[in-house]
């Protein structure tokens, strides 16, 4: 039931994003939008609640709910990234807003990009971490190794993330050098 209910949050948290971009945009109902993002965290809680309702009914712990308490801290923290990205984009396409700017490609300014979204996985592990341990402390007595098991998985995701991320703060990425001119063609056999 879990799995598929984490399925069901993630299929609903794009069909809310999609219609609340297209409400905006193409019907220019802009309360109407607010009102359908906002309706977002909402499947967090309905899984967080049918997690918690059916280890409380006596579930063996298992990754269903480890990977629901791993989902729950990516959509917090990168949930409202991930709409403010999309929204940005839609406005462009759909509503002729200027392009939304890239990330940065090099240099420092590449490194603090990399550092705040370790800083973002950062969050998600916590949160991930802290609802593995709420559920651990809730089972009590019981075989609570998967949800442990997720916990190392959460914290490797973290530790994977900052050394994909210091290693643009100790080797910068630099710009290409400038192409070559065209090469002089030769003539060959005069």
């Amino acid at each position: 039931m879990i799995v598929a209910l984490i399925v069901a949050c993630e299929v609903g948290f794009w069909v809310l994003l999609a219609l609340g971009l297209a409400v905006r945009y193409l019907l220019k109902w802009r309360r109407t939008s607010v009102v359908l993002l906002l309706c977002e965290p909402v499947l967090e809680l309905v899984l967080f609640a049918a997690t918690a309702v059916d280890l409380r009914n006596g579930a063996e712990p298992g990754w269903e709910h480890g990977l629901a308490a791993l989902y729950i801290g990516y959509t917090v923290a990168y949930g409202h990234y991930t709409i403010r990205w999309l929204d940005g984009h839609a406005a462009h396409r759909l509503a002729g807003a200027p392009r939304p700017p890239r990330p940065p490609r090099y240099g420092m300014a590449r490194a603090r990009h990399e550092g705040a979204l370790w800083l973002r996985t950062l969050l998600a592990a916590a949160v991930a971490l802290a609802l593995l341990q709420a559920a651990v402390w809730y089972v009590g007595e019981g075989n609570t190794s998967s949800l442990r098991s997720f916990q190392w998985v959460a914290l490797r995701a973290a530790g994977i993330h900052g050394l994909v991320a210091l290693t643009y703060l100790l080797w910068p990425k630099r710009p290409n050098a400038e192409p070559d001119p065209e090469p002089e063609r030769r003539t060959v056999g005069r």
